[in-house]
């Protein structure tokens, strides 16, 4: 069972049939919702703002999700999140994608299709606008995401609502 942890007398909310890995700790104001997977080693802490995480999303292993006191941080449906992010008082849109070791900080918003490349760093306050494909760091604009990227981006997100499902279902079996 992962470390489910009360703050402040707030306990997460965790949809049922989300999978939380055996190794993440969940502590504070937080909510899963249906079919997203947060993976093993992972750490999500609302102490002093609130983490909302919508259906279908992908938090793999060994990233960590916080918050800042102005800005929670909101994950949209579909979203996947690659390993050992950090995604820190920030929002990612519907069907965001970011890439493994990439950081998204305090007031970054990452809209609705686009994709933040594997170790960038997106600074305070930027928007990566939909549809595009931002890296290096600090991150910029690259182009625009394309067909190769989109099939990647389908395939990565409901290969990880299934994985999130067998898991769930063997948690239940022992």
């Amino acid at each position: 069972m992962a470390v489910l942890l009360s703050y402040r007398g707030v306990t997460p909310n965790i949809d049922d049939s989300a999978f939380v890995a055996q190794t993440a700790v969940v502590s504070g104001d937080v909510e899963i919702g249906a079919d997203s997977g947060i993976w093993y080693g992972c750490v999500l802490r609302g102490d002093v703002n609130s983490i909302r995480i919508g259906e279908g999303v992908n938090i793999q292993d060994g990233t960590v999700v916080h918050v800042s006191r102005p800005y929670p941080t909101l994950i949209g449906d579909r979203v996947s999140i690659g390993h050992m992010a950090l995604i820190h008082a920030c929002t990612l849109e519907d069907d965001s994608f970011v890439g493994m070791k990439a950081c998204v900080m305090d007031g970054a918003v990452v809209e609705s299709g686009a994709l933040v490349a594997a170790g960038s760093l997106v600074t305070p306050g930027k928007r990566v606008p939909a549809g595009q494909m931002w890296a290096g760091s600090p991150a910029r604009y690259v182009r625009d995401v394309n067909d190769k990227d989109r099939e990647m981006m389908n395939y990565v997100q409901p290969n990880y609502v299934t994985l999130a499902r067998e898991y769930k279902k063997t948690e239940s079996e022992m």
